[in-house]
């Protein structure tokens, strides 16, 4: 009898070990998998999506520079906002790079740690210089009031991008965008078809 129990014993924990390193071996497979979706070097998927058109500016599905179509619908609005003030291509990529760093081309409809009013690409505060809820929460028109913005400080365009962004956003770190002017000066490359 203890013979029986003690091989059944054996069993029971052979079981158990196989049965707990096939879990661990499948978590362990699970994280790696995922590994690569985490790193910021991979590359975004973007849902599957015809090319829309928004004023003249044809915005493909994406990814562009890590950014999908919604986001890229958003940066239109800001270069066909500059284009019709009369602002270039570079001045279009000033913009863009500011929305980046603002919410990530996102039209946010929350503020953060800076203003818990902010709203929109530039997440604009509700001060009165930037009109509205609704003129906020307008790409184009958030767009505009930050190109009028910039265009009112004197010697705006001898300005690197950085600072032009943050004469108007009046950011805690002045070179906080710059990490973003490279991304941005492919995104109106991609949608300028240049």
């Amino acid at each position: 009898m203890p013979r029986r129990i003690t091989a059944f014993l054996v069993i029971l924990s052979t079981i158990s070990v196989v049965a707990v390193g096939g879990i661990f071996a499948t978590l362990s497979f699970l994280s790696q998998a995922a590994a690569p979706a985490a790193s910021s070097s991979a590359v975004k998927h973007c849902p599957a999506a015809s090319p829309v058109t928004v004023g003249t500016i044809v915005v493909p599905a994406g990814p562009v520079a890590g950014y999908c179509q919604s986001e890229l619908i958003n940066a239109a609005h800001i270069m066909n906002a500059a284009r019709d003030l009369g602002l270039g291509t570079h001045t279009q990529a000033v913009g863009i790079m500011t929305a980046m760093g603002e919410s990530g081309l996102v039209n946010l409809d929350h503020g953060d740690a800076a203003g818990a009013d902010s709203r929109g690409l530039f997440q604009q505060r509700d001060n009165g210089a930037w009109g509205t809820l609704a003129d906020r929460m307008d790409p184009y028109t958030a767009a505009a009031n930050f190109f009028n913005a910039l265009t009112r400080i004197s010697g705006w365009d001898s300005l690197t991008p950085t600072q032009a962004a943050h004469s108007v956003q009046i950011n805690a770190d002045p070179n906080y965008y710059a990490t973003y002017w490279a991304d941005a000066q492919t995104v109106v490359a991609a949608l300028t078809g240049s």
